[in-house]
């Protein structure tokens, strides 16, 4: 991959993470951690990797995120926008009544959206579901899953695991957002979940360990999908709960909370920082 393509999808990342931080409305709680965790998986995914654009959205042939965290809708839901399937101005009415766009994932109301996820572990039995479909109506179309690692300690997720694996789905990749931090605390504090990468394994698929905030690793991790693989791919995205604002970085204290005025400037100033030093 050139040099070009790696700038542009790491800018785009940062403008997400922008367009995250003006879309939150003040005095009203939202996901911040796993949602700016997750800006260059989704870069990558949508500007890079899917057969998709606002005019295919609904193509029966196009490539699917199924957002299995939910909660981290909000990021979708700017990738989505920047594609031009919603108006940029939209993005602020975010969890208002009647609003499209609401905290979880609404796939009846907000174009774009392939699943109603957000209660967590069910978003790869779901894609098994679109890949099986696809199989039988002579598709190819491929399916990313988007799961957070907390999600992990759900029993179905592993359910889903076998069975991608004995149907041969190799189209479904699965990507962690391997960010160690949940809502009530660190991962491996209240529930341990490594080694990731070999219970993937065990379970029938191949693994990449990468980190989530290098475009370059995850575009490489994702390239693997399209060789000619007897197993599905689940990519293990080491990032950063909180990605790019320093006081919301590392912690769960922001998976679920509502900023003061001043607290969401001093994000937004951040962010600004760092997309005006990348046009130095």
């Amino acid at each position: 991959m050139d040099s070009d393509t790696l700038r542009k999808l790491t800018k785009r990342a940062w403008e997400i993470r922008l367009q995250l931080i003006r879309m939150f409305a003040h005095g009203k709680a939202h996901h911040f951690g796993g949602s700016l965790s997750c800006a260059e998986l989704l870069s990558c995914l949508y500007f890079y990797k899917m057969n998709y654009n606002a005019k295919c959205f609904d193509d029966p042939s196009r490539d699917r995120l199924v957002l299995s965290k939910g909660h981290s809708v909000p990021t979708q839901y700017v990738a989505l926008a920047l594609l031009g399937l919603y108006p940029m101005e939209e993005l602020r009415t975010i969890k208002r009544l009647g609003s499209r766009l609401q905290g979880h994932p609404d796939i009846n109301k907000s174009p774009g959206i392939e699943a109603p996820t957000g209660s967590l572990g069910q978003g790869l039995s779901y894609a098994n579901g679109v890949a099986l479909a696809g199989q039988l109506d002579g598709r190819s179309c491929r399916i990313f899953v988007l799961l957070g690692d907390g999600e992990l300690q759900e029993g179905q997720v592993w359910e889903a695991a076998m069975t991608t694996s004995h149907y041969g789905l190799t189209n479904v990749c699965v990507l962690v957002d391997r960010n160690e931090y949940q809502s009530q605390g660190a991962i491996d504090d209240l529930m341990g979940i490594e080694p990731i990468d070999k219970k993937w394994e065990a379970f029938g698929w191949n693994t990449a360990i990468v980190d989530g905030h290098d475009v370059g690793e995850i575009c490489a991790a994702l390239d693997r999908l399209d060789r000619k693989n007897t197993r599905p791919l689940a990519v293990i995205a080491r990032t950063v709960k909180g990605k790019g604002v320093s006081f919301l970085e590392n912690t769960y204290k922001y998976h679920n909370y509502s900023l003061t005025e001043e607290e969401y400037a001093r994000a937004e100033n951040e962010i600004l920082r760092k997309l005006e030093a990348m046009d130095d």
